[in-house]
């Protein structure tokens, strides 16, 4: 039914219209509404993370692309730094099958653990990536990276409360 991919350049102008979709969901949550409306990642850095080769689509069998994961391995660990599913295909199980493809793609690169922050207790966040094996990370336990990454999103107006680490272990 649908296809997962890697991603190619031409995709790229697609993926920002994707995930402005994708942010709708978050109207039904009225302390997160404005995040439907908020900036998303400029097409130039969809192509920077193409081109590294850390990136995934969703397409239907028609071509149409209708999610997108992309990340980047840093050190032993491959980060996400977003997966978004177009708001009309969301429920068919497509952001579950771009997080198995770059975590299936992470243990083929010999890397220790795919990591990614997060809402808490939104449902299509933290319990969903929970469901997928990762577990939410203590501060006692984030990485400089981390807890860097944590920082800069709340430096953009994320809720720091609202917001946390995870981790899935690959060895």
């Amino acid at each position: 039914m649908f296809c997962i991919r890697p991603a190619r350049l031409e995709d790229a102008g697609h993926l920002p219209e994707i995930e402005r979709s994708a942010g709708q969901s978050f109207l039904q949550i009225p302390a997160l509404a404005w995040i439907a409306s908020d900036e998303v990642q400029s097409i130039e850095r969809h192509r920077e993370l193409i081109e590294i080769g850390s990136a995934w689509i969703a397409e239907t069998p028609s071509g149409e692309i209708v999610g997108f994961l992309n990340g980047e391995t840093i050190g032993q660990t491959f980060h996400v730094w977003e997966v978004s599913v177009r708001q009309q295909a969301q429920g068919q199980g497509l952001g579950r099958a771009l997080m198995q493809a770059a975590m299936a793609q992470a243990r083929l690169d010999g890397l220790k653990a795919v990591t990614l922050t997060t809402f808490r207790q939104v449902g299509w966040n933290e319990p969903f990536y929970h469901s997928l094996g990762f577990r939410t990370l203590a501060i006692h336990e984030l990485s400089a990276r981390l807890a860097e990454i944590l920082e800069t999103e709340v430096l953009g107006g994320l809720p720091r409360e609202a917001r946390c680490a995870m981790a899935l272990g690959l060895v």
